[in-house]
């Protein structure tokens, strides 16, 4: 961070954290800002043309958002929401186009953070129309409970929509991890009490690449 950007662009950035389940950037919305992930872990999802919003990627330190949007100079192509106790250090638009937009640095940055954001939302997207509910479920399940924590259910439905399946099939492979012992789902929450075999069944194929391994 010190060798990338200059001091009058450091006084400029500012540090907010964002609590469990939090919107910090909404799709649609007027991009004016590029976030450094570095505390945390966020969800990046996208509505559909047909109203279904799917998983992009979870992203924890030191990831970016924003940064296609500041190059595409457009509004907000994904929904970001916090998926734990979150913080990152907000950058405007403004102070990045008016004091970095020569710096040669700065842009080979952008660069290989962008592409190999495409070629994670490619994996994504195989992923998605490629593997079995079940892999989708648990690899959902690990990306959301960090370990020896409690997932929020609130809506079985959303999260149904969130990996490309119906209510009542993926309740299904719930129940039928609850029958093998894996988690346990009550009002509100799901608690995974066997990771290994949950992780043995999501494989390499996960939302994020291997930070359990």
């Amino acid at each position: 961070m010190d060798g990338l950007f200059p001091d009058n662009v450091q006084q400029q950035m500012k540090l907010r954290t964002y609590p469990a389940g939090r919107k910090l950037l909404t799709q649609g919305e007027d991009a004016t800002a590029m976030l450094i992930l570095v505390e945390g872990k966020v969800k990046v999802s996208m509505l559909s043309p047909e109203g279904k919003r799917l998983i992009l990627a979870f992203k924890t330190p030191l990831d970016i958002v924003g940064d296609v949007e500041y190059i595409s100079n457009g509004p907000l192509i994904n929904t970001v929401e916090s998926v734990m106790n979150t913080t990152v250090i907000e950058i405007p638009y403004t102070i990045l186009r008016h004091e970095m937009a020569h710096n040669a640095a700065w842009l080979q940055f952008l660069l290989e953070t962008i592409t190999k954001k495409f070629e994670l939302k490619s994996h994504t997207m195989n992923f998605n129309s490629l593997y079995p509910v079940d892999v989708r479920v648990a690899s959902y399940l690990l990306s959301m409970t960090p370990v020896n924590e409690k997932m929020e259910s609130a809506s079985l439905v959303d999260m149904a929509d969130l990996i490309g399946t119906s209510y009542r099939h993926l309740n299904r492979v719930l129940s039928q991890f609850q029958k093998e012992g894996w988690i346990t789902k009550s009002r509100g929450s799901i608690e995974i009490l066997n990771r290994a075999s949950i992780l043995e069944l999501a494989g390499e194929n996960i939302y994020e690449k291997g930070d359990e391994r």
